[in-house]
């Protein structure tokens, strides 16, 4: 069947022998689309038969709609080849990958979906075997696999190019399997051309009478498959056997008649053999047929399976029971009746004791009423593959468990269970239809509160107004009062955040803060600080500090609760704080996968930064949470990404970088009222302003953050801006407008024990001070702890200078301007060392000329990898650090070495540590 289907498909054949042959050199992805028949199957059979002619790896899988619910089945079917060599896996991916198949629990303490970690899991694997010899990942009927297989496919596909390994998956032309795989070629089978089609005929079926010959190739359509196999469907006086040729019937279903004539021939109990094997969600043998023999009542034996094998049906290893084509598959499930389809997953389902998720979906599909015996079946097998990183699985049981729900009560709870989950996919639309769904069958306490939380989820962005901070406050109480206080601590976390982007007002911040104190949960709970800390980040930033410092020193707090840490300390402009906790959040995170909460964290991590001018970690931050916030469709984290992105560039001098990126994040920003957004925009729209020289726009940029009737005021970020405004404020209108903006500061936030609060406020005083007073504020200012705010301490210094040499007291300007002029070095900092040595020159003090640093010519990326291998790791060591194989490691060292003009990774060390830094 194989050689006739590629009749005519020269340069189809030249597009997979290239990916073939190029696989020692470089890895590559292809997928073939194509409608039945047309030559799909064979295409990949040759490739696979060329691959393994050169030694290769073949490792194959084949799509099944009845496996297209089970998590990970495909890709348990893809890597059972080489699964002995999971153990040679770091262990977090390892237990990953074999919790996802089923053969050991999910890791302790990880909940969630885990995809990404399964999907690093399998590249390494992969590498891991084409290491030993190039890998070719072959997958047929792509459409009919498990969504997150799927998933997994795509990751691997983004990844390969620098390793040997290749996979070409085949797609009927109608479905799409990915909707966004940049790094997967695309190859569209055509019908063949009616001289091609003519040829194949005549050397398939010669002796046809011509007025046949014009009805097949009619009806065939250019069809290889159908030129093929249509002809036997004909009697011996060439006429029709059946209705295989009946005219206005699609040729697919065409191919199926003329497949299904064969079955109908073959003895009873071959013939339910390849009934149950069309049904089941594995082609074990051995399974068919203990199914078989339970449907029929009579032992089935692989004897049994030799006139379909005769037929050309069915294909029969030791192990193994494969359809010689899709299509006789479907042909099979088409021809038999409802009764005997669902007696054969009843079949099934009485076989795989032992199997409870596969054996739920059996006994789901062979039941046609409501049963909460099923259904609780499947509400386990939810959470089976919830475990598993299987989302969309979990879902799909879920969804079908709610169907068979025999109780109004479980039905609400699976209802909301399943919205919960289309919340993680991102699927909006139907969180509401679920929503209404449970709402109508009738609530109680608990369960309105969920609801409130879900429609709060799903509406967090598009409405700004207080009722929903009302409506927060009173849901929680309720849940309070109904005895779930976890719950309602989440709800007042989700009415603070409100609070914190857009300010309600004191009296209702207060309320927020007094309902969550109320709550019966200890004071160092994550959620309640980080509640304070949005509700209350003026009022009750001296005990968010306070507790985020307990919690620092007591340690041993998870993941989760660090990247909560995290967030409560971004919001009282802990800056030095979010650093920690941030850290070992990303840390945690990326181990385990969990690339939504990652993103987020990434974003804070590179944002307080910022402050510390730490290139090294902000930026490699700002463009791993860039790519995560793209590739998992979060566009709050990826505004938030692309503002350090600018703000780092500004802060380098890179005008054209900074105003691409802040433009792309104000397109983003601008989709829905968030001042908290915008004001970060503006603010850092001012810090390139400042850069540039021009400090009118950049004042008339900072000055919105502190306008009331502006959409981008923000009391809460003002303590943040007021160190751009004071800078920016150069003419006597501009200042006397900071000096009001300052006065209402040191009002609401004079006292704060906030270290950057208490040196932004000091900076701005020094510089918004009268000439009479100003010394006297410049020394108070540098009297304040400024050891981890370096870069408001240099502009500090320059601003003094200024000062001095514009008061004619030149000789004394010299030494902070000197001073200035040398930080500002040595974090990077170009626009403003220029200035400070513009200022040196005007005291009549020479500046020496500053090259550029041979790390400013590396990635943000490249950086990161040069800084692990400076440390001592191999490139296994950094891969698994960066998710990374130890090949793509290897290509980045490759192209690190002449940016650094170096030789070897011993001088990495040396080559990065004369570069300054900051302490």
């Amino acid at each position: 069947m194989s050689g006739t289907t590629l009749f005519g498909r020269d340069e189809e054949l030249a597009a997979v022998d290239a990916l073939v042959d190029a696989l020692p050199e470089r890895g590559d992805a292809l997928l073939v689309h194509g409608a039945p028949g047309v030559g799909r199957s064979a295409l990949l059979d040759h490739a696979a038969a060329r691959a393994r002619a050169r030694g290769f790896t073949v490792l194959r899988a084949s799509g099944v709609q009845a496996e297209s619910d089970l998590p990970f089945a495909g890709l348990h079917q893809l890597t059972r080849p080489v699964t002995d060599r999971i153990a040679h896996l770091p262990t977090p991916q390892a237990q990953a990958l074999l919790g996802a198949f089923g053969m050991t629990e999910p890791p302790p303490g990880v909940s969630g979906p885990q995809l990404f970690v399964l999907s690093l899991a399998t590249l390494g694997l992969l590498g891991a075997a084409a290491a030993e010899a190039p890998v070719l990942l072959v997958v047929d009927d792509a459409q009919w696999l498990d969504t997150p297989t799927l998933d997994v496919l795509a990751f691997v596909a983004r990844r390969i190019g620098a390793e040997p390994v290749g996979l070409l998956g085949a797609v009927r032309e109608d479905r799409t399997v990915w909707r966004d795989a940049p790094g997967v070629r695309q190859l569209h089978l055509k019908p063949l051309e009616p001289d091609a089609a003519d040829a194949l005929l005549t050397a398939r079926s010669p002796g046809l009478a011509p007025g046949t010959r014009r009805l097949v190739a009619q009806m065939s359509a250019g069809n290889p498959l159908a030129l093929t196999e249509l002809p036997a469907t004909l009697g011996a006086d060439g006429a029709p056997r059946e209705s295989a040729l009946s005219p206005g019937l699609p040729l697919t279903a065409r191919l199926e008649r003329a497949f299904s004539a064969r079955p109908a021939d073959l003895p009873s109990d071959a013939h339910l053999a390849l009934l149950v094997a069309a049904t089941t969600d594995d082609g074990a043998l051995t399974e068919v047929l203990a199914a078989a023999s339970a449907l029929t009542g009579t032992e089935v034996s692989a004897r049994s399976l030799e006139p379909a094998i005769a037929a050309g049906l069915v294909r029969v290893d030791g192990f193994r029971i494969d359809f010689t084509h899709p299509l006789v598959r479907s042909a099979v499930l088409g021809e038999a009746s409802l009764a005997d389809r669902l007696a054969a997953h009843g079949a099934l389902a009485r076989t795989l004791q032992g199997q409870p998720d596969r054996q739920a979906w059996h006994r789901a599909a062979a039941g046609g009423r409501p049963d909460e015996a099923v259904a609780r079946q499947l509400d386990q097998a939810a959470l089976s593959a919830r475990g598993r990183g299987a989302a969309a699985v979990a879902l799909t049981a879920l969804e079908r468990a709610t169907a068979l729900s025999e109780l109004p009560s479980h039905r609400v709870a699976r209802l909301l269970g399943a919205a919960e989950l289309h919340f993680e996919l991102g699927q909006a639309d139907r969180v509401a239809e679920l929503l209404q769904q449970a709402q109508s069958l009738g609530l109680d306490v608990l369960e309105r509160a969920r609801v409130v939380l879900l429609r709060e989820w799903l509406e967090s962005e598009s409405d700004t107004s207080t009722s929903r901070i009302h409506l927060l406050i009173a849901t929680a109480e309720q849940a309070a009062e109904a005895g779930d206080p976890e719950l309602a601590l989440r709800l007042l976390r989700v009415a603070a955040w409100r609070c914190w982007w857009a300010d309600p007002g004191r009296e209702l911040r207060e309320r927020v803060v007094t309902a969550a104190e109320r709550l019966p949960v200890p004071e160092l709970h994550p959620d309640l600080v980080c509640t304070l800390a949005g509700a209350a980040p003026l009022e009750a930033s001296a005990t968010v500090v306070d507790r985020l410092r307990r919690l620092e020193r007591e340690g041993g707090y998870d993941v989760v609760t660090a990247a909560t840490l995290g967030n409560a300390a971004i919001m009282v402009n802990a800056f030095d704080q979010v650093t920690g906790f941030a850290r070992h959040a990303a840390d945690g995170l990326r181990r385990q996968g969990r690339r939504g909460p990652l993103t987020k964290t990434l974003v804070l991590l590179a944002l307080a930064t910022v402050h510390t001018v730490d290139w090294e970690t902000g930026l490699p931050a700002a463009a791993e949470a860039a790519r995560l916030a793209e590739e998992t469709a979060q566009p709050r984290w990826l505004t938030g990404a692309r503002v350090a992105k600018a703000q780092f560039a500004a802060l380098r001098g890179d005008l054209d970088t900074a105003r691409i990126a802040i433009g792309e994040a104000e397109g983003q920003g601008l989709t829905v009222v968030d001042p908290s957004k915008l004001a970060y925009i503006q603010i850092t729209r001012g810090l390139i302003g400042l850069a540039a020289g021009h400090f009118a726009e950049a004042f008339s940029c900072v000055r919105r953050v502190f306008d009331p009737a502006d959409p981008s005021y923000h009391p809460f970020m003002q303590t943040m801006a007021i160190t751009e405004l004071a800078e920016a404020a150069t003419g006597d209108d501009q200042r006397a407008t900071a000096k009001a903006a300052l006065r209402q500061l040191l009002t609401s936030a004079g006292t704060s024990e906030v270290q950057m609060i208490r040196v932004s406020l000091g900076f701005a005083q020094a510089l918004l001070a009268d000439d009479d007073d100003a010394e006297e504020h410049f020394r108070s200012a540098f009297d304040l702890d400024m050891s981890r705010t370096p870069f408001v301490r240099a502009r500090l210094m320059l601003a003094y200078g200024t000062w001095l040499r514009r008061r004619r007291r030149v000789m004394e300007a010299r030494t902070p301007l000197r001073i200035a002029r040398e930080s500002f070095a040595a974090m990077g900092v170009e626009p403003w060392r220029e200035r400070a040595a513009q200022e040196l020159r005007s005291a009549g003090e020479g500046s020496r000329s500053q090259g550029r640093p041979d790390r400013d010519l590396l990635t943000p990326q490249e950086v990161q990898i040069a800084q692990l291998a400076a440390q001592g790791l191999s490139n296994k060591e950094i891969g698994r650090q960066l998710h990374l194989s130890p090949r793509t490691i290897g290509t980045h060292l490759y192209r690190i070495f002449p940016k650094l003009g170096i030789t070897s990774r011993n001088q990495l060390s040396e080559e990065l540590g004369d570069e300054p830094g900051v302490d």
